[in-house]
């Protein structure tokens, strides 16, 4: 028997991008762990990717090309060859692109985090092709969007400084189920004796084990963060060196702070007097004290109607302390910034002969519904869907399933499994797992470039994304070198070697070792330098107000909450909020069964008073629905959830669930303040019994 170790790097949505060791014994991968050198992966992974050979092997690969002959939806497919499905896919675009190019669109998001994998031979093919552009907008857009106006670039605290903090405020997230290497940094912190405050309407995992949680109402982050502001200034809990040599804006910022005081704010969150004016006391007298203060922001601060502008608001509290100045101090919202991709070089958009139109994947649903128009350009006729599930992701669900619906859409789907998505599919591609291709990673939650090397052969006759959109473009005569490069010269190209941060990139030694930290100094601001247009951190920000927005902090509404719309509120007079469920990773993950059956079955958490109204008990099937539909799931009843909102652990695949739904039947398609994003956390519903 030979057995080898191969370095790879976990693909998956996830900030901790790990470092994996492979074992592999006579062409079979055993074994898959975390990499115990890698300083942020520290040998540990998370319950599902500690499981990945099980999705590797997993009876249900899919393995070969299919062509539907059933109904759209119903999943009924027939077994072809490669050279079948290639000659179907080119005539079907090629056709469509002799009439309108813009007519096909690439639907794709984060189902591997790879910058080979993910959007290079990828975005060369549909830029040739001349398709229409995908804003993909389904996590991340709106956070990152009011973030960047505030600091410049999604440049944070380093992960591996959080545990020399004294205050962490975990604002948005549960890092136990979606950030765990953050997590240990924060409980190590703790064991110092640091402080840890959880800043969410559920009582999370993480909630359950800080010092303190603050339960505010959803979408309201940005007036806790003005009403902080307000306390900081009123009692001079500030670093005024800092702030008059790096910031841009503060006698503008005091103005506006001082429309909110802590007794708006509490009204706004929901919550008391007092939890406003300590956590502001604690922020700023740990500062002033001389400790290090640091805020990890998570994604769930940014999925409502102002999720861009509460990001923003939070993003200028560290400058008003000072919190820059420690390694340990300042926030990490995403550390994706700090990285110099080559995407240019990867994605070749010179090969684009003029500018189509862009489509935003968080409205799919009616994008794709809609009709030709002079506004709109010619209707949707093709959809290519890689690394996404959108039957499954997609808001507003029964408008995106009535849109891929369509017999005039042709739709190619490369996937693993039978996802929601492929039970739609004219054509199905069998893809490879992070086990049997080669890709290069950054990271949104550390500081280090990492390499996958492939460890086994693909499994049946799966292929690289890569590799299918090279046969593609040889199919339709796509005849650019840059067709013909390989995955290694793809790689070879990921980050900018002439960059500062990573002059010392060289694609066969990362292979080699695996992972390679940017030159980045400990602590990015201390003394400035934002990548900002005035080189501070902006309070007040020209380029907000350029672009149509209200250039200092303020606090936007949810879309539906009982505050900004009371009529609908009285229909549906429960917010919800559909978090990540801790076994699942969106929706990769929910087909295998062990990690499903951890997870049992759709569950919503509600509280006892909003239970008891409705004659709701634990352990009860409930209906949870609103104008735009309904699923149902197992209700729990418990505290966790504050009066007036139920939770949803998401995203199973429909498919899975009882009732064929999942939580994104009540979402919208509304979209947030900035960065076009979903309002996923921006949803009003009724619960009842379900009907036995």
């Amino acid at each position: 028997m030979t057995t080898t170790q191969v370095r790879a790097t976990c693909p998956h949505d996830c900030p901790d991008t790990c470092a994996l060791l492979v074992t592999v014994s006579d062409g079979v991968a055993t074994e898959v762990k975390g990499d115990p050198d890698h300083p942020t992966t520290a040998g540990v992974l998370c319950t599902k990717v500690s499981r990945y050979t099980e999705r590797t092997y997993h009876a249900e690969r899919l393995l070969y090309p299919l062509r539907r002959v059933g109904k759209k939806g119903e999943g009924k497919f027939v077994r072809i060859s490669w050279d079948e499905a290639l000659a179907t896919i080119a005539a079907r675009l090629g056709d469509i692109a002799a009439r309108a190019p813009q007519a096909i669109l690439p639907y794709s998001y984060c189902g591997t985090m790879g910058l080979v994998q993910g959007e290079s031979m990828s975005a060369r093919f549909f830029h040739q092709l001349g398709a229409s552009l995908l804003d993909r907008t389904i996590c991340a857009s709106a956070g990152g969007t009011g973030y960047r106006y505030t600091v410049g670039a999604t440049i944070g605290t380093d992960l591996e400084q959080f545990q020399n903090a004294k205050l962490i405020l975990i604002w948005g997230g549960n890092p136990i189920a979606s950030n765990l290497h953050f997590w240990t940094r924060a409980q190590e912190a703790k064991r110092r004796g640091a402080k840890l405050i959880a800043i969410d309407p559920y009582r999370s995992l993480t909630a359950e084990k800080c010092h303190q949680h603050i339960a505010l109402l959803p979408g309201t982050d940005a007036a806790l963060a003005l009403g902080m502001m307000h306390v900081l200034i009123a009692e001079d809990l500030l670093d005024d060196d800092y702030i008059a040599r790096y910031t841009l804006g503060f006698e503008a910022l005091r103005q506006r702070a001082a429309e909110w005081p802590p007794e708006r704010a509490a009204e706004v969150c929901g919550l008391t007097v007092a939890e406003v004016v300590e956590l502001a006391r604690l922020y700023g007298q740990t500062a002033k004290d001389g400790g290090a203060v640091a805020i990890r922001a998570n994604y769930g601060v940014q999925r409502v109607h102002g999720g861009g502008m509460s990001v923003r608001t939070i993003a200028c509290l560290p400058a008003l302390i000072g919190a820059w100045r420690h390694a340990a101090g300042g926030i990490q919202l995403s550390s994706s910034g700090s990285f110099p991709v080559n995407r240019e070089a990867l994605q070749r958009p010179d090969l684009l002969k003029e500018t189509p139109r862009t489509i935003n994947m968080s409205t799919i649903g009616d994008d794709l519904l809609r009709e030709a128009s002079a506004e709109f350009g010619p209707k949707v006729a093709a959809v290519i869907v890689y690394n996404a599930n959108p039957l499954a992701i997609a808001p507003d669900s029964a408008k995106v399933a009535q849109a891929f619906a369509r017999e005039d859409l042709f739709t190619v789907v490369l996937e693993h499994f039978q996802t929601d998505t492929v039970d739609y599919a004219d054509i199905v591609l069998p893809a490879t797992t992070q086990l049997e291709h080669v890709d290069a990673h950054l990271a949104y939650g550390h500081l280090y470039m990492m390499a996958n090397n492939a460890a086994v052969a693909p499994m049946g006759e799966a292929k690289a994304n890569t590799e299918v959109f090279r046969l593609l473009a040889e199919r339709m005569g796509f005849d650019d070198p840059c067709f013909k490069e390989s995955d290694d010269a793809l790689a070879a190209r990921a980050f900018d070697a002439g960059h500062a941060r990573a002059v010392h990139f060289d694609w066969e030694a990362l292979k080699q070792k695996g992972w390679q930290k940017l030159a980045m100094p400990d602590a990015p601001f201390a003394a400035g330098g934002f990548p900002t247009p005035s080189g501070k951190c902006e309070f007040y920000s020209a380029t907000m107000k350029a672009d149509g927005y209200d250039p200092l902090p303020t606090y936007i509404a949810p879309h539906e909450s009982r505050a900004s719309n009371p009529e609908l509120a009285a229909k549906y007079p429960l917010a919800m909020i559909s978090p990540p469920a801790r076994n699942f990773l969106n929706s990769t993950f929910v087909n295998v069964k062990s990690l499903r059956a951890a997870e049992g079955e759709p569950h919503l958490d509600i509280h006892p008073d909003d239970g008891a109204a409705r004659g709701i008990v634990h352990g009860d099937m409930v209906r949870i629905f609103n104008a735009r539909g309904s699923f149902v799931a197992k209700a729990r009843v418990t505290d966790k959830a504050r009066v007036g909102l139920v939770v949803g652990l998401s995203v199973w695949w429909k498919k899975l669930a009882g009732d064929g739904k999942n939580a994104n039947e009540v979402t919208s398609q509304r979209l947030t303040d900035m960065g076009r994003g979903p309002t996923f956390y921006d949803t009003l519903v009724q619960v009842e019994k379900a009907a036995v």
